[in-house]
C-alpha cells in the first residue's frame, strides 16, 4: 500500500480516538468545580478513560508520521472536530443541527483539496540537536506567555495546547525517524533529550486542553485543532526540508484548501457555542410550589383584588 495511504488511514483513526476523547474531557470539565487540581483528576475514571483514548490516538499519530511528513499528517486533526460534531451532539442527546453539516462539509472539501499537494514520500529529514533545543526553548517562552493570567483564558490555553501539540509532533517524527531507521545509537544524548521534550510537551497539551474545555467543547476545540497543524507544519517547511507538491503551481489548491478548512472549523465553532446555551437551558424547570391556604384567607384575598380592580 502506499505511504500516503497509510498515513491518511492512521490519521482518520487517530482523529476519532482524539474526538472522544475531547468529548469525554469536556464533559469532565463541566462536572467538576473549576478550582479542582490536577490531583483530584486522578481519582476520576472519566480522566483515564480519556487519557487512554488520547493515548490511542497519539500512537496512531506516531504510526502516521513514520508514513507520512508533517504537512500531510497534521492538517488531518481538522477531522477531530469533524468526528467530535456527532460524538458531542449524541452525548448531549440532541441532533446536528445544519450549521454543523456546512461546516463539516467545508472542512472535509478544504482538507480533500489539500491532501494533493501535502502528500509526499516518507519522511526523512530529523532535527538536529541545537534545532530541537531552539524549539522547545520558543515553545516554552510561547506557552508562558499564553498561560498568564488574564481575559479569555480558555481560548489562549486552547493555543498553547495546540501549539504544545503540534510540536510535539514534529519532534515525535524525528524520534521515529531516527529509531526506525537505525541512523545511530537509539541512547545518543539528541534521542534522549527529544524524547523528554515530546513527553513534557505531550502532558502539558492534554493538561491545558483540559483547562481550555472548562468554558465548553467548540471554541477551545477549533483553536486546538488550527493551532496544532501550523505549528507542526511551519517545523516542517522550515526545518525539515518539507515542500508542498507541485512546485508553486501547487500553492493555490493548498491555500484554497486550507481557507476551505478554516472556514468550515469555524462554522463548527459557532454552531457548537450557539447549542450549548439551549442544551444548558433545557435543564427541567424546579417543580412549583404550592400554597394551600384557608376559605377565610382566600375570600379576604378575593374582596382585596376585587377593590383593587374598582380603583
Amino acid at each position: 500500500m502506499n505511504a500516503t495511504l497509510i498515513a491518511v488511514a492512521l490519521s482518520l483513526v487517530s482523529a476519532a480516538a482524539y474526538a472522544a476523547a475531547a468529548v469525554a474531557q469536556a464533559r469532565l470539565a463541566g462536572r467538576i468545580a473549576p478550582g479542582t487540581g490536577t490531583l483530584r483528576l486522578l481519582g476520576r475514571g472519566a480522566w483515564w478513560c480519556a487519557v487512554g483514548l488520547n493515548a490511542g490516538g497519539a500512537l496512531l499519530h506516531v504510526a502516521a508520521l513514520k508514513y507520512g511528513p508533517l504537512t500531510l499528517v497534521q492538517p488531518l486533526g481538522a477531522l477531530t472536530l469533524v468526528a467530535a460534531v456527532p460524538l458531542g451532539a449524541r452525548a448531549a442527546g440532541r441532533r446536528v443541527t445544519a450549521t454543523e453539516w456546512r461546516g463539516t462539509l467545508l472542512t472535509l472539501l478544504g482538507l480533500g483539496a489539500l491532501l494533493p499537494t501535502a502528500g509526499g514520500a516518507a519522511p526523512h529529514e530529523t532535527l538536529t540537536m541545537t534545532e530541537a533545543l531552539a524549539v522547545g526553548a520558543g515553545t516554552m517562552a510561547l506557552v508562558a506567555g499564553l498561560s498568564r493570567p488574564g481575559a479569555r483564558p480558555g481560548l489562549r490555553h486552547a493555543a498553547a495546547s495546540g501549539i504544545t501539540s503540534g510540536v510535539a509532533s514534529a519532534l515525535t517524527q524525528t524520534l521515529t525517524v531516527a529509531v526506525t531507521d537505525h541512523t545511530g545509537p537509539l541512547l545518543s544524548a539528541r534521542l534522549v533529550i527529544v524524547a523528554v521534550l515530546v513527553s513534557a510537551f505531550a502532558m502539558s497539551g492534554l493538561l491545558l486542553s483540559q483547562t481550555a474545555y472548562r468554558g465548553g467543547l467548540g471554541a477551545p476545540l477549533a483553536v486546538v485543532t488550527l493551532a496544532n497543524p501550523v505549528a507542526a507544519a511551519a517545523i516542517g517547511l522550515a526545518l525539515l526540508g518539507e515542500r508542498f507538491q507541485g512546485g508553486p503551481a501547487g500553492l493555490v489548491p493548498a491555500l484554497l484548501g486550507t481557507v476551505a478548512a478554516v472556514r468550515g472549523v469555524i462554522l463548527l465553532t459557532r454552531a457548537q457555542a450557539q447549542t450549548a446555551p439551549a442544551v444548558a437551558g433545557a435543564a427541567p424547570p424546579a417543580p412549583s410550589r404550592v400554597v394551600i391556604s384557608s376559605p377565610r384567607v382566600a375570600r379576604r384575598e378575593q374582596r382585596r383584588r376585587v377593590g383593587a380592580g374598582r380603583d
